[in-house]
């Protein structure tokens, strides 16, 4: 009762862990939202000012953002004009002055181009072309001097011409800004302050869990339980906030409100083949290069007939393997290769003692005579068959006898010494050497061309498939 009892306050305390956890992450997302919602904010200003102008007054004093005095006069000039025309037309005294009053905030809006503090230089230039197409001129300034005239204005409508105005020129005027500088000299940006309760439950959320880990590990100290899960402080630095991804995927990754397992299998697969590649080509070429500098400095030759020159050398069995090589060779070959290839041994002897025989005066008058003509070819068929048993008789028997034991030892023995005196001679050594360099030269490349031709990506789609046939199993 006790321990099902104790089962379910764990399972209640794990379900109420996961909705925790799984809150926090949603936080955290939202965060995030917000995050890079104001990193780009005022590149996408225009694009908010057109489709939702409302947000663009509620988030500018945020990032300090203004109407720009200039811009924001000369817009403010159109308007008074637009309401003096209205009440008293176009040809009247009041009407003139505005004009004139905006011909010159024209020719200072060209000459300080109060757009470049926002960086917005680009729209000038458009106002400006816009302008010198509406009128036909060739500058921007005898543009907008044109423009606000009574003679062009009478002659080609009031009407259009502040319409043009309205829908043209008015939408690019208002987006230029300013925007405040703080005391160290940068924008000012409140964000801080919205992001500042989210740091607060971060910090407080992190500190928590810290606390946590330390009681149910106590060797863990503080620091080492918080660098178990370091990546969660991109979630309170106030600077590099976008570095905040890492964090908010990983926690939605481990709450299960997103799956990442096709991305993080298909990681570990690209990382693994490339891990694998590097780590099968370093060892490979090395091993190689290692093989060659031992032929080229003639240690194979030493090795192979001086066991006992190789130190610091690790012996397995205490056992010349080059002289049980060659033993267990020529076993091999007396007991099971030469019994199979004694037909073609007898039919070799048969035809070289013919061949001998052929030339013979005698053997060919015994050919010539009636009843004896297959005689001779019998009796070296018979000949060529004992010879060759007899030979293998003999040499099995003197492999099994001690003493042609011991002769076939001191006959390997001094063939082994009069092959590495022979080695040994400058051309010969030279000669080996080379073709063993150039044999290892071109495993070497071959084996790097079969890693990069996919021989890892292989192997590992390889290793795959046994894991899937183990979990299907």
């Amino acid at each position: 009762m006790s321990s099902k009892l104790a089962i379910r306050k764990t399972s209640n305390s794990e379900l109420r862990t996961s909705w925790f956890e799984r809150l926090i992450a949603i936080l955290a997302v939202v965060n995030l939202v917000l995050v890079f919602f104001d990193m780009s904010y005022v590149t996408l200003r225009d694009f908010y000012l057109d489709v939702v102008p409302s947000l663009t007054q509620l988030y500018d004093p945020v990032k300090g953002i203004e109407p720009h005095p200039e811009t924001q006069n000369y817009l403010n000039s159109v308007n008074a004009l637009e309401e003096q025309v209205l009440q008293a037309g176009l040809q009247s005294p009041q009407s003139e002055e505005l004009l004139e009053e905006l011909r010159g905030l024209s020719n200072r809006l060209v000459e300080d181009n109060p757009f470049q503090g926002a960086d917005k230089s680009s729209t000038l230039e458009k106002i400006q072309h816009e302008m010198r197409t509406r009128v036909g001129e060739n500058y921007g300034r005898d543009a907008f001097t044109t423009f606000w005239s009574q003679p062009y204005l009478s002659n080609t409508g009031w009407q259009q011409n502040i319409e043009f105005f309205n829908t043209e020129i008015r939408p690019l005027i208002g987006r230029n800004y300013y925007r405040d500088i703080g005391r160290f000299g940068g924008f000012v940006d409140y964000f801080w302050l919205i992001d500042l309760p989210f740091i607060i439950l971060f910090t407080l959320e992190i500190l928590a869990r810290t606390y946590y880990s330390s009681r149910r590990k106590p060797e863990l100290n503080w620091l080492e339980a918080i660098l178990r899960r370091w990546y969660d402080l991109f979630l309170v630095l106030p600077f590099g906030r976008w570095l905040r991804v890492l964090p908010v995927t990983l926690r939605l990754y481990q709450t299960k409100l997103l799956d990442l397992e096709p991305f993080r299998k298909q990681l570990n697969y690209d990382f693994a083949i490339s891990f694998a590649e590097e780590i099968a080509e370093i060892i490979g070429v090395q091993v190689i290069d290692q093989m060659q500098e031992s032929v080229q400095k003639g240690e194979v030759t030493r090795w192979l007939f001086h066991p006992e020159s190789r130190k610091p050398y690790v012996q397995v069995n205490n056992t010349n393997e080059v002289k049980a090589i060659a033993t267990r060779l020529v076993n091999v070959s007396v007991y099971e290769v030469l019994p199979q290839v004694q037909p073609d041994i007898e039919a070799l002897v048969h035809h070289s003692l013919e061949s001998t025989l052929s030339q013979a005066t005698v053997y060919q008058q015994i050919q010539n005579i009636p009843g004896l003509n297959h005689l001779p070819s019998q009796l070296t068929e018979t000949l060529a068959h004992n010879l060759s048993h007899t030979v293998y008789s003999n040499l099995v028997k003197a492999l099994e006898d001690p003493v042609g034991a011991e002769l076939t030892a001191r006959l390997m023995g001094n063939f082994r010494d009069a092959l590495e005196t022979e080695l040994q001679k400058k051309h010969n050594r030279q000669e080996f050497e080379s073709l063993l360099v150039d044999m290892l030269e071109e495993i070497k490349i071959n084996y790097v061309r079969g890693i990069a031709e996919g021989g890892i990506e292989r192997a590992l789609e390889e290793v795959d498939q046994l894991h899937r046939n183990l979990y299907q199993a």
